[in-house]
């Protein structure tokens, strides 16, 4: 760290997708996966190393989920994605011919698209040799980055009925991560920013019909798993509770809440705490190792998350949504923030690069400002710490690479500030605070709503049962070591992984793709059914229909990934741990 400096910013980048590989491709299923390795993850390592190469070390944070990460590391995706790019490309030379002579702005734009699409191509056969993880690992092997994970499959933990799945999550997050990154992860990403404490808790399916069970707060796994810190929104850090617009669209939920509001009140000096300071959190008389929370700066946030002053919605940066067809390619800048798409003007990349330079002066003017503030106050260097999803740079916002680009160069310069991965802060600055949390998470009013309500209820349901049955089956394990069971049982445990994805509910939610989610839910629940009633039936007689081992056989071709699963990790603990 510099000499004397009096602050630290620390970027953290949340690189997620769910598990989409023999899922189907367009428009939902592995496309999804290609937009974001051709807008995002390619360009994201192209920029960090070219960073490094100008002696800028980026010093950021990056999460990539234990799913993403399989999916990115399957050779399937090798084939499907050089396919993907290829397809860009022709898309890109047919739009050519078509502005060439009559849309001269079009023209150029697609030019660009075809140059922009061969340098993902180039970079990720050639430089990355087809390997985007293996790409991430270099980074952190040469300390230029610093990697975390998260929960497997991006489970809602807050709302998992049971410890042994939020620690199956956890465990196989871990394992996932040793395995392709060859070290113990330090930091993790919860899924949502989603915490819960230790507290009495109940279903909020059928709450009066459950008695109230002891469950370990969020960190206490954490910190059985050898994680250090993980990441909240502002709100949960100053003690606020839900607001209550979004409790009051659902009676279980508001249930939920009281739960735990019974056992916690936000405190005056909740309201005081700091953005930029790092906490020890507690939730409980249980005596583990310490883990550190790091708060989302919510100024800095504002500036690229809003839609109503946020940096994407430059009137002339790409605009998301409106494609060309056939091709989908884009070729129409944002305009205005009311302009409906039958009037947005053409891109034009000549105005790009003064925007970004002044949308970065400003995000790292605040930056400074905040920290400057915070040192005065303190005498003690702060960290502004920043979150964002990974793929609003470069996917969502098309331009966002190229800014972080700008930003961290610019704080690289600045001798007052250090680029800092979350665990050198952490180690150099060791929180002198231990602090309670209340529930919460990064979502619409700071609570569960997105994830539980009227039309994601049914889910809940599903997940809920199949926790259950997952335990018995563990127990199956116990007294049969039978090679067969052990593989029905744990590819049983992967799509019960993969139905607990919070991408799901959250979809319903927004009604994006709903249709995809539902199917998505039904086929991982119908296949857990399935294995389980084999399990079963295998475990009392020792026999298994043919048409069963193949159904086995095609569940672990088509849902692949986590090859180190153990099952034992479902197993029920009968409370909690300290």
């Amino acid at each position: 760290m510099k000499k004397n400096s009096k602050g630290a910013f620390a970027l953290v980048l949340h690189a997620h997708l769910p598990y989409v590989l023999s899922h189907g491709r367009w428009p939902h299923g592995t496309d999804w996966l290609n937009e974001a390795a051709a807008e995002t993850y390619v360009p994201l390592l192209s920029m960090l190393n070219d960073l490094a190469k100008e002696g800028r070390s980026p010093r950021i944070t990056v999460g990539v989920t234990p799913v993403l990460t399989e999916q990115l590391s399957h050779e399937g995706l090798q084939i499907e994605f050089t396919a993907y790019l290829k397809h860009r490309l022709r898309a890109a030379e047919a739009d050519q011919k078509q502005f060439q002579f009559t849309q001269p702005n079009l023209y150029r734009t697609a030019c660009f698209w075809q140059a922009h699409f061969e340098t993902v191509l180039s970079d990720y056969n050639e430089k990355y040799k087809k390997d985007i993880v293996g790409a991430f690992r270099q980074l952190q092997d040469a300390d230029q980055i610093e990697i975390i994970t998260s929960g497997a499959t991006h489970g809602y933990m807050p709302l998992l009925s049971k410890d042994a799945s939020v620690r199956a999550q956890i465990k196989t997050g871990v394992a996932s991560y040793k395995r392709h990154y060859g070290r113990a992860p330090r930091g993790i990403w919860l899924p949502e920013c989603a915490y819960r404490p230790r507290y009495a808790w109940s279903s909020p399916l059928n709450s009066e019909n459950h008695s109230p069970e002891d469950r370990a707060g969020v960190e206490e796994i954490l910190a059985e798993n050898g994680i250090r810190y993980f990441m909240i929104d502002t709100a949960m850090l100053r003690g606020g509770e839900p607001m209550g617009t979004y409790l009051a669209r659902f009676k279980m939920l508001e249930e939920l809440w009281q739960q735990f509001e019974d056992q916690y009140t936000a405190r005056e000096e909740d309201k005081t705490r700091s953005p930029q300071n790092i906490y020890h959190v507690t939730s409980g008389d249980a005596i583990h190792d310490p883990v550190a929370v790091f708060t989302r700066d919510p100024e800095t946030g504002e500036q690229v998350w809003s839609g109503a002053i946020g940096y994407p919605g430059d009137p002339n940066y790409l605009e998301f949504h409106k494609k060309q067809s056939p091709g989908g390619l884009r070729y129409w800048r944002v305009t205005g923030p009311e302009t409906d798409l039958g009037h947005k003007q053409p891109y034009d990349r000549d105005q790009i690069a003064e925007r970004i330079e002044e949308n970065a002066e400003h995000f790292c003017g605040l930056v400074r400002k905040n920290l400057m503030s915070h040192y005065e106050k303190h005498g003690q260097p702060g960290v502004v710490c920043a979150p964002f999803d990974a793929e609003l740079f470069g996917h969502w916002w098309f331009e966002g690479v190229q800014w972080l680009k700008v930003v961290l160069t610019k704080l690289a310069d600045d001798p007052d500030i250090d680029l800092v991965t979350c665990s050198e802060y952490l180690e150099n600055f060791p929180p002198r605070q231990i602090i309670t949390l209340p529930e919460g998470s990064w979502g619409e009013g700071g609570y569960h709503y997105i994830w539980f309500n009227q039309d994601t209820e049914w889910v809940w349901k599903l997940i809920y049962a199949d926790e259950d049955r997952m335990i018995h089956l563990t127990q199956l394990l116990k007294n049969n070591q039978d090679e067969k069971l052990n593989r029905m049982i744990t590819q049983a445990g992967r799509e019960l992984l993969l139905l607990q994805s919070s991408d799901w509910p959250f979809i319903i939610s927004t009604t994006h793709a709903r249709d995809y989610a539902n199917l998505r839910i039904e086929n991982h629940h119908a296949t857990f059914v399935r294995l389980a009633d084999m399990s079963e039936g295998y475990d009392k007689t020792g026999d298994l229909d043919p048409d069963d081992w193949q159904f086995l056989l095609n569940s672990e071709t088509r849902d692949a990934l986590f090859p180190d699963l153990d099952v034992s990790w479902f197993a029920d603990d009968n409370g909690i741990t300290g």
